[in-house]
């Protein structure tokens, strides 16, 4: 009987662009704890709502630039004459909504930060340690869980927008509170030794 380990595969969402392979290799699952980077994974999961994650990350320097390097600090303090200037910006996703939850959100994560730190906030939901899943395939990954739902609920409460169940799961995943690469990907043991560390 053959007890070979099943073939090494990359986690298959990220196809071949070698923009959207690299971020899977070396971003997605890892865990973040900066709390301004935190952010800016947020707000960019909250402009993908709609479209694919890739168009996003292919206009992530455009919007780094449009929106100050995504510094809540300097982007609380904006007003409808910013909002006019990124409805304006073609290098970015146009969307009065999404642009005016930003700066809401930039006076959020200020008053959260102050309080008790952005990413503290968040990774006490998995009390500091990523959440270590084992998917076997893709159909094994949910779009959304409990966790997601609490956190969506709570970053509600506190003044985010577009951060449904179904996002804040994205977020989660992208950012490392919970690692879900496939277990025949190369990324998992080493997503999992960082959660470890």
């Amino acid at each position: 009987m053959d007890h070979a380990d099943p073939p090494t595969q990359r986690c298959p969402w990220c196809g071949t662009d070698p923009l959207y392979v690299a971020y899977h290799d070396t971003e997605w699952g890892v865990p973040e704890h900066d709390p301004r980077a935190l952010w800016e994974k947020l707000i960019l999961d909250g402009f993908q709502a709609g479209l694919s994650w890739i168009t996003i990350l292919k206009k992530r320097d455009n919007f780094r630039s449009a929106f100050a390097g995504f510094r809540p600090e300097i982007i609380a303090g904006w007003g409808e004459s910013d909002v006019a200037r990124l409805l304006a910006d073609p290098g970015i996703i146009r969307h009065r909504g999404k642009i005016e939850g930003t700066i809401r959100s930039a006076r959020a994560w200020l008053a959260i930060e102050a309080r008790e730190g952005f990413s503290p906030y968040l990774w006490k939901h998995v009390d500091g340690r990523p959440l270590q899943n084992r998917p076997a395939t893709m159909r094994d990954i949910p779009t959304e869980t409990p966790l997601s739902q609490a956190i969506s609920k709570q970053l509600k409460k506190d003044g985010f927008t577009f951060c449904g169940p179904t996002i804040t799961y994205a977020f989660l995943q992208a950012t490392g509170l919970v690692n879900d690469h496939l277990i025949t990907c190369p990324a998992h043991a080493r997503v999992a030794a960082l959660g470890r560390a």
